[in-house]
């Protein structure tokens, strides 16, 4: 049966346009229950009599169907093994898809999941069920029509199928079909049409068996609330928010709550370089980090500076008015914030208040419960492990059971008349501490995808065993006879490039680099592909890997091991004695690498002057070129920057970190580097080349010169002079800062420098100009990522297009499609940036494992002097920390203090601090004490407290014994106690 569609589209230009489209519908479309006699049904009947739920507000067997708005809201519940028997409409189905991506994802996995009898029925292609929809009604009404049509011709349905005399002598009840719906109006005309429904809410509590999923319940508003007074301004109709933008009275911009203090954010908007200040609670009005908000732009003589204070919030609990002594706190801050601007008037930022949300970005939250004051209460604070996080009030009757556990909690509202925020407790990850739980909170709190590959996604692996065929060998430039390797960091699994090198009879080398071949195995477009791009990248943690892609590939049929065949893509030059690139080739290749090795068991080949074996060879030549290419960037302006890495040893039982050091860089991992490099901006000219509009390039931008202020005025207190002015000049500066008296002194200039520079970032070459492209790091005019793909999809998407414009693979239509790939870029770019965040967590995390129950002395250097503080670092271990030097709030009299009452001045000038004698500037030799404040249950902190240079009053009194230095008395008292 044909029927005909017609919509309306508003066009760019303002027309309007008039669709007309085909619908067709059928009869035979099965309903896909076991008690129906008239349906053909071509698969296993998913709504069965096996499993009925027992509900005091249904007391007989039903199915249910479900309204938009409950998947929408109440996905944790459905998650729940507990509703059975639920049919799904393809119009809710269709709605949900639309409105939330997410949610559609994690509703998929309970459809496909055989065992909850989920039933999706095809209701907008049934004669029966499909909705026409009448004029001048909404698309909204039309769906809710639709969805209590279809409830009610499956009851009718099924009362026709169940009225033969058989059944009625089986004495079983009728199943009937129940709608459940939190639509009000939705829900008065489907009971004025006799259909059985109910909210989601009354359903749940009328769950007999199964009184905990109430936790778990979505929360508009809790009970007794309505009448309470507003704490915060109304915001603003989501029609005066685009009025306000469209005539430019509001900005639009991103929500950055700040970590240090609850009570002051900043929203990030295109116009202004340092986004626009927010302070105070009522400006923030109920903003969320990352929220989409509108914000109006306060007049200049109220503009503020940020605030450098600490502030968090105290222990507080659900009261609906805020107390007098919160509100003091509030204002004081806000006082303290408006002198400190009114002090130095240069530094005022632009300074607004936000009116109004465009958009949401609430996610699930990690964390654990706040104490309540109040026996037998169900009512709770959820203190989130985020300190950008506001609490959130949740409703919990396990309360007693969640105490010392870390547990995930998602934000349902947030009233004007509520303090902080509602939600609901959507699971237990586990004790707060355990090795396990933590490592999920780091995953789940920078929303690295983590869960197992499903079925879907597992399909389109290869069958095992797997092997090479004739037509593979056809097809591919053999190079199984090179004297290929590989070199890695010890213990990699995934090794996704080799090398070799060779001298040519006309003195020139042939130099390769060999990259798995990931894109042969993962296909465009299919479930592998969708999961991998999702992924976007592989995450290190300590003693934890988590793949972008499954371990057949990781660690299997795509890492290039020794001794075994394998796909790769080849990158091949002819260099000059000089490496100088006089010819280059790209092909689809089969390897067999001689060998895999560690970095330093290839140092030690390179070493030996006696190992004369092929592969030896290739590596002294190699490393040869390397330095030559190293030289050369390096005059061109490229800069060598550093980071402080740890390296730990985990204990493979209980996965504790045994030993903490300070990783060791090898002429080799510069090697390898190098032709990684080169092979990066090799594919990157190409594809650039081949593809103007849609190739896959990553670009550093030039840091603006007030990032560079912290470095220059470090290093001229030191004697030196830094120039950055151009990328050249900056290295050539850097070059110069050394001091015979301190080796390390070089290094930390440059992991200062680091912290200057801005986010290197993916793009699609159509959407630049050209000179937009640069690398500024690097100095190169252009670059990808090519080098590794089994662990960053970026490098999938540049294989693709290498492949297609070398003509080893086709082309297919999002290959080339610029906004898709944009998209897909932005996403690898988020992926990238949290990648980096969990592994730095991670680390933490193990620091404060390794340094539990320890106390250690040990040599450091200041790295930053910061108002309050002093940031230093420390070699042996390569990580950083915080000594702070005021830990009072400020006298009446304004002076900041220590409890000991040692006063500590800050010189902003010059960026030092003073006490007594005592000149504190950065780079300058200390000795700290470090161990671990386990005070805060949720935030453990590795403590940093001075030894030397010694002030009475705040220095650590160490030992009279002036024999035994203080670092190695203090080892061996830790050995005695373990």
């Amino acid at each position: 049966m044909q029927t005909l569609r017609e919509f309306t589209r508003k066009t760019k230009r303002g027309n309007i346009l008039k669709i007309v489209r085909e619908h067709y519908l059928r009869d035979d479309i099965g309903c896909g229950s076991d008690l129906c006699k008239y349906c053909f049904q071509n698969e296993v009947y998913q709504l069965t009599s096996k499993h009925e739920i027992a509900s005091s507000l249904f007391k007989f067997p039903h199915y249910l169907v479900l309204d938009t708005n409950v998947v929408l809201d109440q996905i944790d519940v459905l998650e729940e093994d507990v509703l059975h028997n639920v049919i799904v409409l393809t119009t809710v189905l269709n709605e949900v898809k639309h409105k939330s991506s997410s949610i559609y994802k994690r509703f998929n996995e309970i459809i496909h999941d055989r065992t909850r009898n989920f039933y999706v029925f095809v209701n907008e292609h049934h004669k029966d069920t499909y909705a026409d929809r009448d004029p001048g009604e909404t698309a909204n009404d039309r769906n809710d029509r639709a969805i209590r049509m279809a409830t009610k011709w499956y009851d009718t349905h099924l009362e026709t199928s169940q009225s033969s005399k058989e059944f009625e002598q089986s004495g079983m009840a009728n199943t009937r079909v129940v709608l459940l719906t939190d639509d009000a109006g939705n829900r008065a005309k489907a009971e004025a049409e006799g259909i059985l429904v109910a909210s989601a809410s009354e359903y749940v509590k009328s769950l007999e068996d199964f009184p905990l999923l109430l936790d778990k319940l979505s929360h508009k508003t809790f009970d007794n609330e309505k009448q309470a007074l507003p704490q915060y301004p109304a915001h603003l109709s989501m029609k005066q928010v685009l009025e306000g933008l469209r005539l430019k009275k509001l900005l639009q911009g991103a929500f950055q709550a700040s970590r240090e203090n609850y009570l002051e954010g900043s929203v990030n908007v295109e116009t202004y370089e340092k986004g626009i200040l927010i302070q105070g609670r009522e400006c923030l009005n109920r903003a969320v980090d990352g929220d989409l908000v509108a914000v109006e732009l306060l007049p200049e003589s109220e503009w503020s500076a940020p605030s450098e204070i600490v502030l968090e919030e105290k222990n507080v609990y659900a009261d609906d008015v805020p107390s007098e002594e919160r509100a003091e706190e509030e204002k004081d801050m806000l006082k303290q914030v408006q002198q400190a601007a009114a002090a130095a008037s240069a530094e005022r930022t632009p300074t607004g208040r936000i009116v109004g949300i465009v958009r949401r970005k609430w996610r699930q939250y990690c964390g654990i419960l706040q104490p309540s004051l109040i026996e037998n209460t169900n009512r709770h604070i959820f203190v989130p492990a985020d300190r950008k996080i506001p609490r959130i009030r949740i409703e919990t009757r396990q309360a007693a059971k969640l105490q010392n556990q870390r547990i995930i909690v998602t934000i349902d509202t947030w009233p004007r008349n509520s303090r902080y925020p509602q939600g609901h407790f959507v699971r237990s990850l586990g004790p707060l501490g355990d090795m396990a739980t933590e490592n999920e909170v780091i995953l789940l709190e920078h929303d690295v995808p983590h869960c197992k590959f499903s079925e879907e996604v597992l399909s389109f692996l290869p069958k095992l065993p797997w092997s090479i065929t004739a037509e593979d060998y056809a097809k591919r430039v053999d190079l199984r006879e090179l004297d290929i390797c590989s070199v890695d960091p010890p213990g990699c699994t995934d090794i996704d490039d080799a090398l070799h090198c060779r001298e040519l009879p006309n003195g020139n080398f042939e130099v390769g680099v060999h990259i798995a071949d990931v894109s042969h195995f993962i296909r465009p477009g299919n479930a592998l592909d969708k999961e991998a791009a999702a992924r976007g990248t592989t995450v290190y943690l300590v003693g934890k890997r988590i793949d972008m892609v499954p371990e057949l590939l990781s660690s299997n049929l795509c890492s290039l091991v020794g001794g075994v065949e394998r796909f790769a893509f080849s990158c091949v030059w002819e260099v000059d004695k000089e490496a100088n690139v006089i010819d280059k080739r790209f092909h689809k290749s089969v390897i067999k690498s001689k060998r895999a090795m560690t970095y330093e068991e290839a140092q030690v080949l390179i070493d030996d002057a006696t190992q004369q074996s092929e592969i030896a060879k290739s590596l002294r030549h190699l490393n040869r070129l390397a330095k030559i290419l190293k030289k050369r960037r390096m005059d061109n302006g490229a800069l060598v920057l550093a980071s402080p890495e740890i390296r730990f040893q985990v204990d493979s039982e209980t996965h504790e970190p045994l030993e903490v050091e300070a990783k060791q860089m090898r002429e080799t991992n510069s090697m390898v580097e190098e032709f990684m490099l080169l092979a990066n901006i090799t594919v990157a000219e190409h594809i650039a080349a081949e593809f103007t509009e849609c190739a896959v390039l990553r670009r550093h931008p030039k840091p603006p010169p007030t990032n560079f202020d912290p470095l220059v005025k470090a290093a001229r207190y030191q004697g030196f002079q830094v120039d950055t002015e151009t990328g050249l000049v900056l290295s050539h500066s850097l070059d110069k800062c050394v001091k015979e008296d301190n080796p390390y002194f070089n290094t930390m200039i440059r992991i200062l420098t680091t912290r200057c520079m801005m986010q290197a970032v993916y793009f699609i070459s159509g959407s630049l100009q050209k000179e937009e492209f640069f690398h500024y790091g690097l100095a190169a005019p252009i670059y990808t990522h090519f080098t590794s793909p089994i662990r960053r999809y970026s490098d999938i998407m540049v294989h693709r297009l290498l492949a297609a414009s070398i003509g080893a693979d086709s082309t297919y239509a999002q290959l080339l499609e610029r906004k898709s790939n944009e998209e897909l870029c932005h996403n690898l770019n988020y992926r990238h940036k949290m990648a980096q965040y969990a592994a730095r967590a991670s680390v933490g995390l193990n620091t404060h494992l390794f340094f539990r129950g320890k106390e250690e002395d040990e040599e450091g250097y200041v790295l930053f002097v910061r108002k309050n503080a002093l940031q230093v670092l420390i070699p042996k271990y390569g990580l950083e920390g915080t000594l702070y030097l005021k830990t009072d709030k400020d006298g009446k009299d304004g002076v900041e203090r220590t409890k000991s009452e040692v006063i500590f001045t800050f010189n902003e000038e010059d960026h030092t601090q003073r006490c007594g004698n005592v000149v504190f500037h950065s780079f300058d030799p200390v000795s700290v004490r470090l161990s671990l404040d386990s005070s805060n249950v949720q935030h453990e902190k590795l403590v940093f407290r001075l030894v030397k240079p010694y002030i009475k009053g705040f220095s650590v009194e160490t030992s009279t014994d002036a024999d035994i230095p203080p670092t190695k008395k203090t080892k061996k008292d830790t050995k005695k106690k373990n």
